[in-house]
């Protein structure tokens, strides 16, 4: 029989032992195989789990400190997440930082995770996150050395701390992150309804756990195409949702910009971040092509550099998840190169070009430029012809094309900027096939055209009624016909005040942004339609409130060709 352990022996080893417990297995299985392609880890890690950080009013935000075996100081790292604090945070975060040396702080936004109060996305951010750091600055291993990071929901809570940046944050990495709800809830005009039923089931479920979410999302899949096209929308969501949801109401019934529910000082990001003071805190934006928050990043970027920033901005050729999966050694090396370069003593250390972009068509390359939109390329405008063609010379035919969009056969979206594995560029012969959809296509090409900077189409557009949408879509089309989406977008047309009947006029289709080889004997396509359903919630013709009306209402669209200015495709072409 052993002798019993003194109790003055048990309490030093105790006391010498590292404080918190090993990472979960499954965030040490991760960690591991996440190691590929990146430095080498520092240290190990152990994590004090469920920290009851107090709010400005007391909500206990529940945290999850991840500890680097380290001695002396090290910077932290602050992820404010309403999508729990395990897969993927842990690992992603908690993991392969913290054994690089930082200390990680994971915490579940007011309402999730079993932080108290009530989870109301958008609203309480701010406080909520500066009520953190007061916490961090009472913790005797906190260095006053701060940055934050954090893809989707996770990049806005980072521009609402920065909007008034507390004096110890030293950067920020924004990884396909929002910085205000309103564009991304309705790009154009339109809401973005299959994204936004994947991003409020996302936030409903993840924070129970893997299994909870990914069926949830099995629902979604098998009833959105039935959901989607039952009236009203605000009556046949729930059955996608697993049950009414309070928030997500109040976007669908709230698709004005200027709506105090989106523009008053307590409600979103309006005033502190996207349209308030620019953050001096050196900004580190990653993106992707094909990422829902493309937009919003580089309009972020370029509000950055106008009031006199030098933030970095990376795009890759990723949708808004998927850049994590396929290139995770450039996601993460690029944040671990700016956190060494300003929670360092020498933030002078950053040399890299401004902006990092990955050039798609054939095999794809990665590209330095000095700033974006770069400098060099010339706006190079291509007609659209009655007969199809899409040519860079003077007009080919005169005329008009046209077709009906009728909301009870909405023309369907298909791949694009997309939350789902059906996301990035997809074969469109089949959605060209149909006679809601005008295609106009160009010669083969002689030489490579590089396209690089935002992509956009002024359309004269004629149609029998006020209320319609325009997408407009970029392909590039093989030798064998195959038609693969490269950049889209979507206006909605809002009559003005007191207007009705047919609407006549000028309309500029932005079609956000790319950096694109199209290959010799390749050939250019634009597609023009009335809608990408269930992407973009469809126009339902009326007039009426979109989420309750019970009508639908077809219109008959045409494209002018032969006006004064008949506008075209305007390309960005480099060389």
């Amino acid at each position: 029989m052993t002798s019993p352990i003194p109790v003055t022996t048990q309490r030093a080893a105790r006391e010498n032992s590292p404080p918190g417990r090993r990472l979960p297995w499954s965030a040490r299985l991760f960690t591991r195989l996440s190691r590929r392609g990146l430095p080498p880890p520092v240290c190990g890690v152990r994590v004090a789990p469920g920290i009851e950080v107090p709010a400005a009013d007391g909500v206990p935000l529940r945290t999850d400190h991840y500890i680097p075996q380290l001695t002396g100081p090290r910077p932290a790292l602050l992820v404010r997440t309403p999508y729990g604090r395990g897969f993927p945070w842990a690992f992603l975060f908690g993991g392969v930082f913290a054994e690089r040396g930082y200390h990680v702080i994971i915490q579940s936004c007011r309402g999730t995770g079993g932080s108290g109060g009530t989870f109301q996305p958008w609203r309480h951010e701010r406080a909520d996150g500066q009520a953190t750091v007061a916490w961090l600055r009472q913790q005797d291993w906190f260095t006053g050395e701060l940055a934050t990071i954090g893809p989707s929901y996770l990049g806005y809570t980072q521009w609402v701390l920065a909007a008034d940046p507390p004096p110890e944050l030293r950067a920020m990495i924004v990884q396909v992150g929002a910085s205000a709800p309103y564009p991304l809830f309705y790009p154009g005009g339109a809401f973005a309804l299959e994204n936004m039923l994947i991003g409020v089931v996302a936030m409903r479920y993840w924070e129970r756990g893997f299994g909870a979410v990914f069926r949830a999302l099995l629902r979604l899949q098998a009833r959105i195409r039935r959901v989607t096209r039952t009236l009203p929308v605000l009556d046949a969501y729930p059955k996608a949702t697993g049950g009414r949801i309070g928030y997500f109401e109040e976007w669908l019934t709230h698709p004005d910009a200027a709506d105090p529910y989106w523009t008053s000082p307590d409600a979103t990001s309006a005033d502190a971040a996207a349209g308030g003071p620019v953050p001096a805190v050196p900004v580190s934006l990653l993106t992707g092509w094909q990422d829902i928050c493309l937009d919003e990043n580089l309009a972020e970027y370029q509000r950055l550099r106008a009031a006199g920033r030098t933030p970095r901005l990376v795009i890759g050729p990723w949708s808004h998840t998927s850049g994590f999966n396929d290139d995770l050694p450039v996601v993460v090396g690029e944040a671990l190169d700016w956190l060494t370069a300003y929670c360092s003593k020498d933030p002078a250390g950053w040399a890299k070009p401004p902006v990092r972009v990955h050039v798609g068509g054939g095999r794809g390359e990665w590209r330095d430029l000095p700033d974006w939109p770069p400098p060099g390329p010339a706006g190079q405008l291509w007609r659209l012809a009655a007969d199809g063609q899409l040519s860079a010379g003077p007009l080919a035919r005169p005329g008009v094309s046209s077709f009906r969009y009728d909301p009870a056969d909405p023309t369907p979206s298909v791949g694009g900027q997309l939350l789902s594995n059906k996301a990035g560029p997809v074969n469109n012969q089949a959605l060209e096939a149909r006679a809601d959809v005008l295609v106009f296509t160009s010669p083969a090409l002689a030489g490579d055209l590089e396209v690089i900077g935002p992509v956009s189409a002024r359309l004269r557009v004629r149609a029998s009624g006020p209320h319609f949408d325009v997408f407009a879509r970029l392909c590039d089309v093989d030798p064998r016909g195959r038609s693969r989406n490269v950049c889209d977008g979507l206006i909605r047309h809002v009559p003005a005040a007191g207007a009705g009947g047919a609407a006549d006029g000028l309309i500029t289709v932005p079609m956000s942004a790319t950096a694109y080889r199209f290959r010799a004997g390749h050939r250019l396509r634009l597609q023009v339609s009335g809608g990408a359903h269930p992407r973009f919630a469809r126009n339902t013709g009326t007039g009426e409130p979109w989420a309750t009306t019970t009508r639908l209402a077809a219109v008959d669209l045409e494209i002018v060709h032969d006006a004064p200015d008949p506008g075209g495709l305007s390309l960005p072409v480099l060389g």
